[in-house]
């Protein structure tokens, strides 16, 4: 019997609510909406680093972005390293990749392909069909852009930016020279906001057609961009489910789709600039919880699950469902056992870590987020040995996060519960015990680099 195919769909800052399933009122995703219904659903997902380039790379390792060393932006994937495209390619596999890779440069080095092509050696080891740009915010805009094939060959672009990056997936499809099953990892870079723009660019239409959007309940009556941004937001998230749709109908059509999997989920989300200057980088689950489907052979059925998942459980999961064994060095687990009902002690926690704002921690359950934040450097300490305590959040009274009881002495037994949880979690991430203290005990530079506080003045 052939093994089945996997194809890994990766949007870029969307947050979990854009999509109908998760409750969107407007007719953003039909399609996504569709392959929930028919697949699984994640209720509960979440980043595990809510920066581009970190979360890239936890994906590709199976490992914490300290654990590699790529805990910030610009730090480009050690060769060392065996990525998933390894894992596959040893086991019968093509591997393909398309799209923003943003792990083949490093600011500290001198090593620079941000707009160039990226060599061989940093590709991650997707070796069959390679059509991408290492920082492609850099090498495109909404309506231009251009990336590199496995020959370092230019490749511009017809049209908006995410049909570009979805028709060099559907053309690898098409010209597959071979019976073997394939790995293909689809890297949009949809909904991010366009950095020398600074504007999220929509396709043409999306400012009238998704108008009458509903305020997310944490981004009501605040700052941030939000209101001039949020159609066009909402846009792009359209553009990537219709391109999910094509993608699929050419599956079908080459009677591939029975033998798929297919995952969709994003690297972080969105806050707006409501919750620090820019969009992410912070524990709110604007910018932390993602969203999540999956479907093909496993993941029938229209499941919903609600237990807490990170997206470093999907490196594990990916190889649990081609069966290859999962590396002893991998972080969390596969999903599998979640979704056919045989997973015993499924952690209650998911652990983030959380850079260049800051450095921070925090973790998630199902009833309570709690992050705390160190007096460093986010752009070069990667960890510290002190952290004080910096929010609160009891998701079922307060889901939106708007009110921080991590000064409340009401709390200080959970607070003191769930920092022994963090600490358990920084421990599995092969960090040494830090001491953490309580807010109250914050000395002056860490008050004045809070930023939450930064937004709000």
């Amino acid at each position: 019997m052939k093994k089945p195919n996997i194809i890994f769909y990766f949007a870029d800052q969307q947050r979990w609510d854009t999509l109908g399933c998760y409750g969107q009122k407007l007719n953003v995703t039909p399609n996504l909406d569709a392959l929930a219904k028919n697949g699984v659903r994640f209720e509960n997902a979440y980043t595990c680093q809510p920066v581009c380039g970190p979360a890239r790379a936890c994906l590709q390792t199976g490992k914490y972005a300290t654990e590699i060393g790529c805990y910030t932006n610009a730090i480009e994937l050690p060769l060392h390293e065996k990525t998933l495209a390894r894992y596959f390619n040893d086991n019968g596999y093509e591997t393909a990749y398309v799209g923003k890779w943003h792990l083949a440069s490093n600011n500290r080095t001198n090593l620079h392909h941000e707009t160039t092509a990226i060599p061989e050696e940093y590709r991650g080891g997707y070796k069959d069909y390679w059509m991408a740009s290492d920082v492609l915010e850099f090498t495109s805009h909404g309506y231009d852009g251009f990336v590199f094939d496995k020959d370092n060959k230019r490749h511009d672009f017809i049209g908006y930016r995410p049909d570009a990056i979805n028709n060099y997936a559907i053309h690898y499809l098409h010209n597959r020279q071979t019976d073997k099953p394939f790995f293909l990892f689809v890297s949009q870079i949809e909904p991010h906001h366009q950095n020398d723009h600074a504007r999220c660019e929509g396709p043409d239409g999306s400012k009238e057609k998704f108008k009458d959007f509903s305020v997310p309940g944490d981004l009501e009556g605040t700052g941030g961009n939000w209101r001039e941004n949020y159609p066009d937001y909402l846009g792009q998230c359209h553009s990537l489910d219709e391109n999910i749709g094509r993608l699929v109908d050419t599956l079908k059509e080459m009677g591939e789709w029975d033998n798929t999997i297919l995952i969709y989920t994003a690297d972080h989300g969105s806050h707006f600039c409501t919750r620090n200057g820019e969009y992410k980088r912070s524990c709110h689950s604007g910018c932390t919880h993602i969203p999540l489907v999956i479907c093909g052979p496993g993941f029938e059925g229209g499941k919903v699950i609600d237990e807490v998942v990170s997206l470093l459980d999907l490196p594990a999961t990916i190889l649990d469902c081609v069966g290859i064994s999962v590396p002893a060095d991998f972080q969390r687990h596969s999903l599998k056992p979640l979704v056919d009902g045989t997973a015993k002690d499924w952690p209650k926690a998911v652990f983030m870590q959380i850079s260049e704002s800051q450095v921070g921690r925090a973790i998630c359950t199902n009833d309570w987020k709690y992050s705390v934040r160190a007096d460093a450097d986010g752009w070069n300490d990667s960890c510290a040995d002190v952290y004080y305590e910096d929010y609160l959040y009891d998701l079922h009274a307060d889901p939106h996060e708007r009110n921080n009881l991590v000064d409340d002495p009401a709390y200080a037994d959970e607070r003191a519960k769930l920092a022994q949880i963090l600490k358990h979690e920084m421990a599995l991430a092969h960090e040494k015990e830090p001491t953490i203290l309580p807010a109250s005990s914050k000395p002056a530079s860490v008050i004045e680099n809070d930023p939450l506080r930064q937004a709000k003045q």
